[in-house]
């Protein structure tokens, strides 16, 4: 059976930043490739590069040097706004912190993507309902972020990453600011959209929740080192 074409190609990407004449490696020859349908997870301490690595993967910062290449498509030569509308349509953000707009309801959160892409008001409305109750969040349009609890909130952050229907979802600690059962049902979630064949790249420090992935790519000092056994991924078909 013929292999998933990547969806994501890094070759040799390094990362140096420049500080009062001080230079950090954040990222060192890095080589990674995610191919469509796979769920990684990108482990390691604080500090090890996790977050700059997933910057770079969402058109977020630009490498140092090595070649970034996106469904087939060289990144390096890109200009704003070709990177904008790449990221708008090809790329699903999920952050730590939800990131939702407090003065917008949840339909209007979930809604923003499209109408930056200039989608139709009612196919941003179909797309929009679809992507709620996808999470379990429908009944919950018309309300405010503060409104609704923590889980609830990473809920509509999913949808918004879901709604434009993108190449990859790029998820950075999507648990993070979670309690462990509002975390293990994201995670849930997360394995729910995967099994459905969407390709997720995830950051998270925390070992339970790499091992949702089918494979773990390990972080050390800006390097992929090869993961503890104790965080390989799990043999089964659903998380325990």
């Amino acid at each position: 059976m013929p292999q998933a074409p990547s969806v994501i190609a890094l070759q040799g990407i390094s990362k140096i930043f420049y500080t009062d004449e001080v230079e950090t490696h954040a990222l060192a020859d890095i080589s990674l490739q995610v191919r469509a349908g796979e769920f990684v997870a990108i482990g390691g301490p604080s500090g090890c590069g996790k977050s700059t690595l997933l910057s770079i993967l969402g058109l977020l910062d630009t490498p140092s040097t090595g070649e970034y290449t996106l469904n087939q498509q060289s990144v390096a030569h890109l200009n704003l706004g070709q990177l904008s509308r790449i990221r708008n349509r090809e790329i699903g953000f999920i952050f730590q912190s939800f990131n939702l707009i407090g003065d917008l309801s949840v339909y209007e959160n979930v809604e923003l993507p499209l109408t930056y892409r200039g989608v139709g008001a009612g196919e941003r409305k179909r797309r929009c309902l679809e992507a709620l109750e996808k999470v379990g969040m429908g009944h919950r349009a018309r309300h405010l972020p503060s409104q609704l609890s923590g889980g609830q909130q990473q809920r509509v952050a999913v949808a918004r990453a879901l709604v434009g229907k993108p190449s990859i979802l790029l998820a950075d600690e999507p648990t993070g600011n979670l309690d462990s059962k509002n975390g293990d049902a994201v995670m849930d979630l997360l394995h729910e959209l995967h099994a459905a064949g969407a390709t997720i790249c995830m950051v998270t420090h925390d070992p339970r929740f790499s091992r949702y992935a089918d494979r773990i790519v390990h972080l050390f000092d800006g390097q992929i080192v090869d993961a503890p056994a104790e965080e390989q991924p799990l043999s089964v078909s659903s998380p325990q």
